[in-house]
């Protein structure tokens, strides 16, 4: 997932000691919309005007080396349209979008329970 300016310089922060919100359990959530606009550094959110949504990840992102792995659920109520971008957030609304992809990912429709895990490589 390409990261954003705005992840960038919040991920800096963190670094040293800057009194930020990290992208924890506590913090962290996925975010899914039907906007297929292209990626640009300089978003700060998912373009989708209305259908987005953003779940907390179900536990501590994990990491293995260099890669950060998020994972959230979204529910049979929750996201139901065609997923064709998410993104990575340390809070619900607001926040740091740290990263966002661009990518069909099929429609969700009531009823189904679908899981999204976003990979970020550090590198």
């Amino acid at each position: 997932m390409a990261i954003t300016t705005a992840g960038k310089n919040h991920v800096a922060g963190l670094i040293i000691g800057e009194a930020l919100t990290p992208f924890n359990a506590a913090n962290a959530h996925i975010g899914v919309g039907d906007s297929a606009t292209a990626f640009n550094v300089a978003q700060t959110d998912l373009v989708a005007a209305t259908n987005k949504m953003r779940e907390p990840v179900d536990g501590a992102p994990t990491r293995n080396t260099n890669v950060l792995t998020f994972i959230a659920t979204f529910d049979s109520g929750d996201a139901n349209w065609a997923w064709a971008e998410w993104g990575i957030f340390n809070g619900l609304s607001g926040n740091v979008m740290l990263s966002r992809k661009v990518a069909s990912h099929g429609t969700k429709v009531a009823g189904d329970l679908w899981t999204m895990t976003a990979d970020i490589t550090v590198g």
